[in-house]
């Protein structure tokens, strides 16, 4: 073993791989972008890509209700009364909540 340490020391020993070794830390390990902050920018990347995702299916949604809305004075009457709880003149609405909802 300890003829495996003296063999390692002596190439380390050597001024181009101990710089090498140096950079390699530093690089590594000490710099700005070292090895830490690549591993949390790319999850991070990765969670915006999947929100992204999320997001464009909610666009693609939205855009079909919005030409489905569009379409016809009559659905947007009935998305108006269903989401906004509007009203004609002559007409009284009774909104009726469940006890278990907040």
């Amino acid at each position: 073993m300890k003829k495996f340490f003296l063999k390692l020391w002596k190439i380390v020993r050597n001024k181009y791989v101990a710089a090498t070794l140096i950079f390699l830390l530093f690089f590594l390990f000490l710099g700005e972008n070292n090895v830490r902050v690549i591993h949390r920018l790319k999850h991070e990347l990765n969670d915006l890509n999947k929100e992204a995702e999320l997001i464009e299916k909610d666009i693609k949604q939205d855009s079909l209700e919005a030409v489905s809305l569009f379409g016809s004075k009559e659905a947007l009457e009935a998305y108006g009364r269903e989401h906004y709880y509007m009203k004609r003149a002559d007409e009284d609405i009774f909104i009726i909540k469940d006890s278990k909802e907040k």
